[in-house]
């Protein structure tokens, strides 16, 4: 048996491209487009039926996610108990979804039990009845939930960033408030499933052991029936109408404070994605980033501080979180202005460079584990209009990003005062 020294640092291998498996595309009878992606040992499946039919959409808050959660609800020949007893009995999960600008309907199982599961839910979406009932008990659920989250800073914080960042009218910037849920009766939910989903266009993105077998019965299902365009039902601003204003909501009592800063950017298609990306990476985007050294090891104000790239299909936003000491909040947000100065000023080192060009390519090969996993990387290229080696080449657009672009990236985008900056609970 070999014997492992384990006072002897592991060879280590940089990362420098991945092999990721081909998706197939196929259109069923209707003309409407099918995507698989036949991987993985396990003879399993998610199937993913997907609707132009999220916020983005939405004549009123919150819709279309209730809409989708209808959906297992009951129709004309099942209830809402048959729905859920005929799946569990299949050893099935039902997820619906509702987005930024699609909402869909997932079904994960065995590739086996397909054929029984197909016929529920090719009814289920074209045939919901949304009984009274079971709409009020999802309203129910959903108000407590906004209720209960409306007493957290960290999730008030959240929802005024978007608001501030997009505009309060905005399909990325409107918030749910109780009152608006409250006012979703059963004509508003029927009338926006009706327009965007019963018998209107989809996609069908298929991962797991799928074959063309599995296609022809996804065909014998959806491919007959009626796709008519779907009507636009949507009163939101579409314009990004975003107030810099600082936002600052004293909490009597709170200890903490959650801190929010945002700004508009771009979407994954902008040339500059990259070396943004490496630039957030840098900044908050990892455990070893300088916001976490500083603001966590070094100072001892949070447990966590973090930055993130938040790309819709249509806009883009940069966020940096944390929640800090209530006394600690000016001085977290001194700190933050400091390392964006830093950014700005001087080139991030080599060594700096190459350990987090490093850590992003393992990130990316450890997120493609799975068939799913695959899948969702997959559906960002298809709806968000990438070019079709955005997945082969990732890793190597990563690489090239320079410190010199890094720097001028924090330049172009992190000027002073270019970040909008909400506080929940107080200074």
């Amino acid at each position: 048996m070999e014997v492992v020294n384990r006072t002897e640092v592991p060879e280590y291998k940089k990362i420098e491209e991945v092999k990721i498996p081909a998706v197939a595309e196929t259109a069923l009878d209707n003309g409407q487009p099918v995507y698989w992606i036949n991987a993985g040992q396990q003879p399993v499946i998610r199937l993913e039926i997907i609707f132009d039919a999220g916020a983005w959409y939405e004549p009123l808050t919150g819709v279309s996610s209730l809409a989708m959660k209808m959906l297992t609800e009951g129709t004309h020949s099942q209830t809402s108990a048959q729905i859920s007893e005929y799946f569990d009995r299949y050893g099935a999960f039902l997820e619906p979804q509702s987005g930024s600008n699609r909402a869909s309907l997932a079904v994960y199982g065995l590739t086996k039990h397909l054929p029984a599961l197909l016929p529920r839910i090719q009814e289920m979406l074209a045939d919901s009845v949304m009984p009274d009932k079971e709409l009020n008990h999802q309203k129910n659920i959903t108000l407590q939930n906004l209720r209960v989250n409306l007493e957290k800073n960290n999730f008030v914080a959240g929802r005024l960033i978007r608001e501030k960042v997009f505009g309060k009218n905005h399909p990325y910037g409107r918030n749910q408030q109780p009152e608006s849920l409250e006012a979703l009766d059963r004509a508003v939910v029927a009338d926006f499933y009706q327009q965007r989903i019963q018998n209107r266009p989809f996609r069908i993105v298929a991962s797991g052991q799928v074959t063309e077998t599995e296609i022809m019965l996804l065909n014998q299902y959806f491919g007959q029936q009626t796709a008519e365009p779907a009507l636009s039902v949507n009163g939101a601003q579409k314009t990004v109408l975003g107030d810099p204003t600082p936002v600052l909501v004293e909490k009597e009592g709170s200890l903490q404070s959650s801190i929010r800063l945002g700004r508009l950017l771009f979407t994954r298609s902008h040339p500059d994605y990259f070396p943004v990306l490496v630039l957030n990476e840098v900044l908050g985007g990892y455990f070893g980033s300088r916001l976490m050294k500083n603001i966590r090891e070094d100072k001892g104000f949070t447990y966590g501080i973090w930055s993130n790239l938040s790309m819709f299909p249509n806009e883009g936003y940069w966020l940096i979180g944390t929640d800090v000491k209530r006394e600690n909040t000016q001085e977290t947000l001194d700190e933050i202005g400091k390392e964006i100065q830093r950014l700005r000023d001087e080139p991030v080192p080599a060594d700096e460079l190459e350990t987090v060009r490093n850590y992003m390519a393992g990130s990316y090969v450890g997120s493609l584990n799975t068939p799913f996993e695959l899948a969702d990387r997959y559906k960002t290229v298809l709806f968000d209009g990438l070019p079709a080696d955005h997945l082969s080449t990732y890793i190597e657009r990563l690489r090239a990003v320079t410190a010199e672009q890094v720097q001028e990236m924090a330049r172009r985008y992190l000027p002073d005062s270019s970040l909008i900056e909400v506080v929940v609970g107080g200074k």
